[in-house]
């Protein structure tokens, strides 16, 4: 009955530390990448949108009839790429 218990909860115990060293692994080999390959996204979409719906901030860069065309793949980030690109910066932002 004991030997039952035992093995029930090891491959518990396997689980977890096979978690933890994937975790690990991933955090020595994998982190930097992942976090470049995020912000290189984080970029191409800010220049996508303001090459697209810059003329609301008054950068025309394509006519208006190709921005409208683009318009309902931009509108659900329209929103945050305004308050992105008109917040305040400070020094320690460029720290990241």
């Amino acid at each position: 009955m004991a030997k039952k218990v035992e093995d029930a909860k090891n491959p518990k115990k396997q689980s977890e530390v096979a978690k933890a060293a994937k975790g690990l692994f991933y955090g020595m080999a994998l982190h930097g990448m992942v976090t470049y390959a995020l912000r290189l996204r984080m970029h191409m979409e800010n220049l996508f949108m303001l090459i697209t719906m810059g003329d609301m901030l008054g950068i025309p860069v394509l006519p208006p009839y190709y921005s409208l065309r683009l318009l309902p793949y931009a509108v659900p980030s329209l929103k945050t790429w305004k308050q992105t690109l008109l917040r305040d910066r400070d020094i320690t932002d460029s720290l990241y």
